[in-house]
C-alpha cells in the first residue's frame, strides 16, 4: 500500500455541522470550522495544526511506487485508470476543495479555496464564499463560474459526487464570492458541511482547446496534464509507468493554515510495478520506494531483515491511530443469484476461522471486526433498546427476528472442536437454503455444485483468500482465487464484475450522505457506486434517510445503530479484521515533527526530507537518488 492510498483512506467520510447554541441565527453566521462532535480545537482563530513545524525546510524528491497502470488524468468518471495522485473524490495533488479535512481531528473541515460558509436554521442551503486570493497556475483567479459549473459536472459524470449530493439542486452564484447551495429537503444536517469536501475545476481549461485544437471533453479520459490549482503540477510523465509532481513555487495557499508546514517535498516521484512483490523489492534497495505504508503482517514481522533495515538506514515505526476502524471484508455480490439467499450468506460468513489465522498467518496483530461502524458510540452492541428498538420496530415485519432477539455474535475458532460445530452449522444453513452435499459436493436440486470466484490482485489477497477457500472446500464448495492486474481489478470491481472481494469500507465519527453510495438500491445500479455487494433493500434505504436526517447527536447514534444492526443481521459482508495503528517503514532521510496527530496516526506531508541524510544515503547507496 502506497503513502497515499493510505491517506486517502483516512478522509473519504465528512463531517457534521456543530449543534452549539448560537446567539444569531445560523444564516447571518459565516463560519470558518466547526464540527457536530463538540467545537475544533483551534476555534475559530486557527493560525496552523500544532503537531506541524511551521518552519519546515522545503525541497528534496520523495520516491513512491504503486501497482498497476494509468491511463487518464482524468479521475471524475468510470471510465479509464487515474494516475496516482489523482483521486475520484477531493482535489488529490491537482485540484483544491472548497474547504479541507483536517487531519488531527474527526468530522472538522478548515477554509481552502472557500474561507468561510453559511446556512440557515432549517438547512435548506448553503452559501460558500470564496476566497479572493485563490488562483489557478496559470495566474487566473478562481472565480464562482468554476464553482457553478464543478458542481454540475461532478454530479453528472462522477458516481460518487452524485450519491453524495443527491439533495443538492443546484448552485447558484449570487455574486462575485458568494455560491449558494440549494437542497430539496430540509434538516439534512451534514450537508452544508460536506458541500466543502467539492472539488473545484477550471472551466475555461476545460472547454477549451488543446496544442492541436481540440475541443476539451471532461466526459471522456486525457492524458493531456490538466491545469490545477493546489500545491503540485504535474512535471512529466510515461504514460502507464511513472508521473512526476513538482511543487508549485508561487502556490497561492501555501501560506493557509492548512497548508503551513505541510507538503514540504519539491517533487514526487511515483513510479508503476505491476506486482507488490516488485515494488516491495524495490523499497529495498531504495531509490524509487522512500516510504512503505506496510499492510501485511507477516512482512512487517519477518521481512525486515534486509541489509539497508539491519544497518539502521530504514526504520520502521509504529503510529497509534485513533480515528474509526474500517470495516474490511469479503463482499458477496448479489447481483450473482447464489447469494440473494440471506441463509447462505449466513453461512459463507460462519465459515471464516478468524482465530487460526491470526495465529499462524498474522502473528496475532489484528482484532476481528464485527461492526461496520468500528469501535465507539456508533456501533450497535447487545440487544436493540430504546431509541434504536423504537426505529426498527417500525420495520419489525421486513426484518430478521434474529434483529430484536439475538445478539450480533461471530464464530470463534478456538478450539478443534469449534471447526466441527460450525462446519455442521454451514451445513444446516445450506440445507435450509435448499443445498445439499452429494458425493463430497454441495449442490441444489438440479445437481448443480456451489461455485464461487474469489477477485484479487495481490499478494494479500490470495494470504486472506486461500485459507477461507479451504474452509469452503470441506463443506463442498467449489471456491477459488482469481487474481487479476490491478487495472483489470478496478474495471471489474467498477462494473460489479465478481463473485466475491475482499472491500474496505471506512466510516467516520459522523456517518451521512455517503451511507447512499454504500447501501442504496440506487447505488446498487450505478456503475463505480460503492455498493459492491449490490444490496437493495426498503429498510436500508430508510435508515440510511434516517441516519442523513438525524435531528440531533443522539438520534444519529440510534439511527446509525440500527443501519449497523441491519446490516449484519443480513450477511451481505465477511467480516475480517483491523488494526488500531498504522505501520509506516522509511529510508532515514526525513525530518518530521516532534508528534503526529492522533487521529490519522501519521501525516507524511508534514515530513520533510534532511538534504544531509539523504545525501549520506545517496553516497551509500548507488541506487537511492
Amino acid at each position: 500500500m502506497t503513502v497515499r492510498r493510505f491517506l486517502g483512506m483516512t478522509g473519504l467520510a465528512a463531517a457534521l455541522i456543530g449543534a452549539a447554541t448560537l446567539t444569531t441565527h445560523a444564516e447571518d453566521k459565516w463560519r470558518t470550522t466547526s464540527s457536530l462532535i463538540g467545537e475544533s480545537k483551534y476555534g475559530e482563530d486557527f493560525k496552523h495544526y500544532d503537531y506541524v513545524n511551521p518552519d519546515a525546510p522545503k525541497g528534496g524528491t520523495l520516491n513512491s511506487t504503486v501497482s498497476g497502470t494509468f491511463d487518464s488524468f482524468n479521475p471524475y468518471i468510470v471510465r479509464g485508470s487515474p494516475a496516482a495522485g489523482l483521486i475520484g473524490f477531493g482535489g488529490g495533488y491537482l485540484y483544491d476543495t472548497l474547504m479541507e479535512q483536517a487531519t488531527d481531528e474527526g468530522s472538522v473541515s478548515h477554509p481552502l479555496v472557500a474561507d468561510a460558509y453559511k446556512y440557515p436554521d432549517d438547512y435548506s442551503s448553503a452559501t460558500y464564499r470564496l476566497d479572493p486570493r485563490a488562483k489557478w497556475h496559470d495566474g487566473q483567479p478562481i472565480t464562482v463560474d468554476d464553482i457553478v459549473w464543478s458542481f454540475g459536472v461532478l454530479k453528472s459524470n462522477s458516481p460518487l459526487y452524485a450519491q453524495y449530493y443527491a439533495n443538492v439542486t443546484e448552485a447558484v452564484a449570487l455574486n462575485d464570492r458568494e455560491v449558494e447551495f440549494r437542497f430539496n429537503q430540509k434538516g439534512n444536517r451534514e450537508l452544508p458541511k460536506i458541500i466543502g469536501d467539492m472539488v473545484v475545476l477550471p472551466r475555461h481549461w476545460w472547454e477549451g482547446t488543446d496544442a492541436s485544437g481540440k475541443k476539451r471533453d471532461i466526459t471522456q479520459p486525457t492524458l493531456e496534464p490538466p491545469l490545477g490549482s493546489a500545491a503540485y503540477k504535474i512535471e512529466s510523465f510515461k504514460p502507464g509507468a511513472e508521473i512526476v509532481w513538482s511543487r508549485v513555487p508561487d502556490y497561492w495557499g501555501a501560506k493557509l493554515p492548512v497548508k503551513i508546514g505541510r507538503e514540504n517535498v519539491d517533487r514526487r516521484r511515483i513510479v508503476y510495478f505491476q506486482d507488490d512483490n516488485a515494488a516491495w523489492q524495490a523499497f529495498t534497495k531504495g531509490g524509487l520506494e522512500d516510504i512503505q505504508a506496510e499492510n501485511s503482517s507477516r512482512r512487517w514481522a519477518t521481512y525486515y531483515n534486509f541489509p539497508a533495515f539491519t544497518a539502521g538506514d530504514v526504520i520502521k515505526k509504529e503510529f497509534k491511530a485513533t480515528s474509526r476502524a474500517a470495516m474490511q471484508g469479503f463482499v458477496m455480490n448479489q447481483r450473482r443469484p447464489l447469494f440473494q439467499d440471506r441463509k447462505v450468506r449466513e453461512a459463507l460468513t460462519y465459515a471464516f476461522d478468524f482465530e487460526t489465522m491470526n495465529r499462524t498467518i498474522f502473528f496475532g496483530f489484528n482484532t476481528r471486526t464485527d461492526s461496520f461502524f468500528e469501535g465507539g458510540e456508533l456501533a450497535s452492541r447487545g440487544l436493540p433498546e430504546g431509541k434504536e428498538l423504537e426505529i426498527l420496530s417500525a420495520y419489525k415485519d421486513q426484518l430478521p427476528p434474529e434483529v430484536f432477539t439475538k445478539e450480533y455474535k461471530l464464530p470463534v475458532y478456538g478450539t478443534p472442536q469449534a471447526e466441527r460445530q460450525y462446519l455442521r452449522q454451514i451445513v444446516q444453513l445450506f440445507g435450509e437454503a435448499g443445498w445439499k452435499i452429494q458425493g463430497g459436493k454441495m449442490v441444489n436440486a438440479k445437481g448443480e455444485q456451489f461455485k464461487l470466484e474469489i477477485l484479487g490482485n495481490n499478494e494479500t489477497d490470495e494470504v486472506i483468500a486461500n485459507p477461507y477457500i479451504n474452509m469452503l472446500k470441506k463443506v463442498g464448495i467449489d471456491a477459488s482465487l482469481r487474481i487479476v492486474d490491478p487495472n483489470q481489478y478496478v474495471q471489474r470491481v467498477n462494473n460489479f464484475d465478481f463473485d466475491m472481494l475482499t472491500n474496505v469500507m471506512a466510516q467516520s465519527d459522523s456517518p451521512g450522505n455517503e451511507q447512499r453510495d454504500f447501501w442504496s438500491t440506487k447505488a446498487a445500479d450505478t456503475p463505480g457506486s460503492r455498493n459492491l455487494a449490490g444490496i437493495k433493500n426498503p429498510v436500508v434505504d430508510a435508515l440510511i434517510d434516517k441516519v442523513i436526517f438525524a435531528t440531533d447527536r443522539e438520534d444519529l447514534i440510534a439511527s446509525t445503530r440500527a443501519l449497523d444492526r441491519v446490516l449484519l443481521w443480513n450477511f451481505y459482508v465477511v467480516p475480517q479484521y483491523h488494526r488500531s495503528v498504522v505501520w509506516l517503514a522509511y529510508w532515514n532521510k526525513f525530518g518530521m515533527p516532534d508528534k503526529q496527530p492522533d487521529y490519522i496516526g501519521a501525516d507524511v506531508d508534514s515530513w520533510w526530507i534532511d538534504a544531509e541524510k539523504e545525501k549520506a544515503l545517496a553516497a551509500k547507496y548507488k541506487s537511492v537518488n
